[in-house]
């Protein structure tokens, strides 16, 4: 488990710049060390608006695209293409201007494919495909990812991961069903905090005072079943990317540790 790292932005547009710069490092630096580099993507506001910074951003080009995988934290169970999916805003927002394999986008299952109406099968088989792309190097059923996003909900909740709900309690599968989610749509598919905990960085992304709350609370020594975005490390790096109004609740004892 690592110790979280603070970095607060004056507003969400910089936090947006800055973490798209930031991201376009580690992927280059993975690549460089590896050969090639895995994200796990966020929905949201702040998933979305990272990827339009990235887009926007001339460095972009310094990624070798066609050697990137791409996955997704979470995704709500609706039809392929559906405006509301996690992975059609990711589409629109980057991944089709840039040049990615395809076989290394890694959508979760929509509802009117092959699991139409069961999202508990279409989170195992997306469990599946995580396996088998999974190493002797990463030491479990799922990749190391390189970097790991989440957006933080105003409720603490990250990826579908809700406040006391099953799936946050989840110690053995990668991958769940969610049913009678708070949000709409009430059915999605997430990873559960094992395989968050896979990555070698989780990077947390609150921007806006709808988030400060959650954001305390979860730096405060929350419970995980309580507060699902305390539960959500890497083996690295946990690191919390802020604007300052997100950041305008943390606990004083972090405050000299954040950055503007």
């Amino acid at each position: 488990m690592s110790a979280p790292q603070l970095v607060v932005h004056r507003d969400k547009e910089l936090m947006a710049q800055a973490t798209a710069a930031r991201l376009i490092t580690e992927v280059v630096d993975a690549q460089a060390a590896r050969g090639t580099a895995s994200v796990v993507l966020t929905g949201g506001r702040n998933g979305n608006g990272l990827l339009a910074a990235l887009a926007a951003s001339p460095a972009r080009d310094a990624i070798d695209w066609s050697r990137l995988d791409l996955w997704w934290g979470d995704e709500r169970f609706l039809p392929e293409g559906d405006p509301e999916r996690n992975d059609t805003q990711a589409r629109e927002a980057l991944l089709d201007s840039v040049g990615l394999d395809p076989s290394r986008v890694h959508a979760m299952p929509a509802s009117d494919g092959p699991y139409a109406g069961d999202a508990d099968a279409a989170a195992a088989a997306y469990a599946s495909e995580l396996a088998a792309a999974a190493g002797p190097e990463d030491d479990g059923p799922v990749p190391a990812f390189d970097v790991l996003m989440l957006g933080v909900g105003p409720d603490t909740h990250v990826a579908s991961l809700f406040p006391e709900l099953p799936a946050v309690r989840e110690t053995e599968r990668m991958v769940v069903g969610v049913h009678g989610a708070p949000k709409p749509p009430p059915t999605r598919i997430s990873l559960t905090l094992p395989a968050i905990r896979a990555a070698r960085e989780v990077w947390l992304l609150a921007a806006g005072e709808d988030k400060a709350e959650a954001a305390g609370i979860a730096l405060s020594g929350a419970g995980e079943v309580q507060a699902p975005a305390a539960g959500a490390y890497g083996r690295s790096r946990t690191l919390w990317l802020l604007d300052a109004a997100a950041a305008s609740r943390l606990p004083q004892a972090l405050y000299p540790r954040a950055s503007a």
